[in-house]
């Protein structure tokens, strides 16, 4: 079998660029990347500290971990999770790659919405798998629904379902999510519900698709909500009968995750107030950007119902995002995401910000932003 070539994290380049020029006395305003600015829980850094004091333990598996894992899942969907159907990962990242190997087959096809993120369509194919990219657009609310899958034929072996979504923020609105399972329940399609960003919303809820399916694979992280991206940590929650293989992949190709970060990761579960504390923040800069945006002319925004970015055409200014988002990077220091990362067929017409910074860097991104984008404009 030949290896299988992927498209690069177009964003990735941005970063790197925004880096450098942060390294020689640049102010660089960081939206490219979906990871919280704020830092993490007071009691999860005071735990690392702990633990460095006492002496990091090597490969370990924390089972009460786990369980708080499990508590939580019971807490805010009303869902039981056995313990031992958890299995901690490196981030969500090793999480969806676990999901893929343990569920999926190569040549299996595996259904997702485009836009979508990037990692789900290359991480399928990197597998040997075929991605299945259906076109979401404000007709469909930048989700794929049930009719779309059910019109599949051949049926796919799987679907990939986030809600809210990266990069659009779009949640699938409950009937319709129902809807969803159904069609999988009667095709036998395995669901694999990335859910990192379901405990930041702000229209409506996004509850664990587990409520309503107890054959899905569930991904979660440490990285968004609770502001720990650096320190990857995440998890997959493993339908019954696929349990078992999962952890015996998860052993040989990951071992376990740091031993540091679990017990930060413990102590953070904890901190629900102070983290609730960080999505007021992004309800402000949500509402900010709603209303600051249109009047830049940037008209054509996806519904961000949830997670923390902005997908926004720019197509009025562009037809290449990614070199857009360069030059915007260099002329002003706000560093931005192409939308082709999301979208390789119309994704050069969008490109995506990251709220999820201080109402002092949103200010501050908005006033390098608006003669920028103005003057563009007026070409």
């Amino acid at each position: 079998m030949t290896p299988r070539t992927i498209q690069p994290f177009h964003a990735m380049a941005i970063g790197d660029a925004a880096h450098r020029l942060e390294e020689a006395g640049r102010d660089i305003l960081h939206m490219e990347f979906g990871q919280p600015t704020a830092p993490p829980p007071k009691a999860a850094r005071a735990a690392a500290e702990a633990m460095l004091r006492d002496g990091v333990k090597g490969y370990w598996e924390s089972a009460q971990l786990k369980q708080a894992i499990a508590a939580m899942y019971r807490e805010t969907d009303d869902l039981k999770v056995e313990p031992e159907r958890i299995i901690l990962t490196c981030g969500a990242s090793p999480a969806l790659a676990l999901a893929l190997m343990t569920t999926f087959q190569p040549g299996d096809r595996v259904a997702m919405s485009r836009p979508g993120y990037v990692a789900h369509r290359n991480c399928v194919t990197g597998l040997h798998m075929e991605a299945v990219e259906l076109p979401c657009g404000p007709d469909e609310h930048f989700q794929l629904t049930a009719a779309m899958l059910d019109a599949l034929d051949p049926a796919p072996q799987g679907v990939i379902i986030s809600s809210p979504a990266n990069p659009t923020g779009s949640i699938i609105p409950p009937k319709e999510l129902s809807a969803i399972v159904q069609v999988c329940e009667r095709k036998k399609i395995r669901i694999i519900a990335d859910e990192i960003y379901n405990r930041i919303t702000y229209v409506g809820s996004a509850p664990s698709i587990g409520t309503l399916t107890s054959d899905a694979c569930l991904i979660g992280s440490f990285s968004k909500f609770h502001a720990m991206p650096g320190w990857r940590l995440g998890w997959a929650v493993m339908p019954t009968d696929l349990a078992e293989t999962a952890h015996a992949y998860m052993s040989n190709f990951f071992l376990t995750p740091p031993s540091l970060s679990q017990a930060a990761g413990l102590a953070a579960l904890g901190c629900t107030e102070e983290l609730n504390a960080h999505i007021a923040v992004y309800r402000n800069n949500r509402a900010t950007l709603l209303d600051t945006l249109p009047r830049l002319g940037l008209t054509n925004i996806a519904p961000p119902d949830g997670a923390f970015y902005i997908y926004a055409q720019v197509d009025h200014l562009t037809d290449d995002s990614r070199t857009f988002c360069m030059q915007l990077l260099h002329d002003t220091g706000v560093a931005a995401a192409s939308g082709v990362d999301f979208d390789p067929v119309e994704g050069h017409r969008f490109m995506r910000l990251s709220f999820a910074v201080s109402e002092d860097h949103l200010a501050e991104a908005l006033r390098r932003l608006e003669p920028w984008i103005l003057s563009r404009a007026q070409r």
